[in-house]
């Protein structure tokens, strides 16, 4: 149960936190990116532009990334996102968002990797100065 403690926290990070991470949390997402790089061939390029504040792209690979990155995490099944368990993690700075990413839901997309990035996207114009993708 730990572990998938400290992946959440991860993706809380990496939803909607402007922290660094250090550490075994700075190792396991690096896994976590690496991963789902290698199983999507999304560009760290676009996922860089993204961390210095271009909103996300509808590139297909980096849309499988991120719902590559929520599935692993268990933020994300069958389709749909569970954002109660993503609040739940938010640090204590990080939950004046939480409304926000109630409030964004699902967002049911084509395919699973287009409700990831809807949603995500969802989450980034609601926390843009927070948001940051692993």
């Amino acid at each position: 149960m730990q572990g998938f403690t400290v992946i959440y926290s991860i993706v809380a990070v990496l939803v909607v936190g402007s922290s660094a991470l250090e550490g075994e949390m700075a190792e396991l997402a690096k896994m976590l990116r690496d991963s789902c790089i290698e199983e999507t061939g999304a560009d760290i390029a676009l996922i860089d532009k993204v961390n210095n504040g271009a909103d996300l792209m509808p590139d297909p690979k980096l849309k499988c990334y991120i719902k590559c990155v929520m599935e692993t995490a268990g933020m994300m099944s069958g389709g749909a996102v569970d954002v109660e368990a993503v609040v739940a993690v938010l640090p204590p700075e990080l939950q004046r968002h939480a409304d926000k990413m109630r409030a964004c839901g699902t967002k049911a997309g084509a395919d699973d990797c287009d409700t990831a990035f809807l949603t995500q996207a969802c989450w980034q114009s609601g926390c843009k100065e927070d948001y940051i993708l692993i």
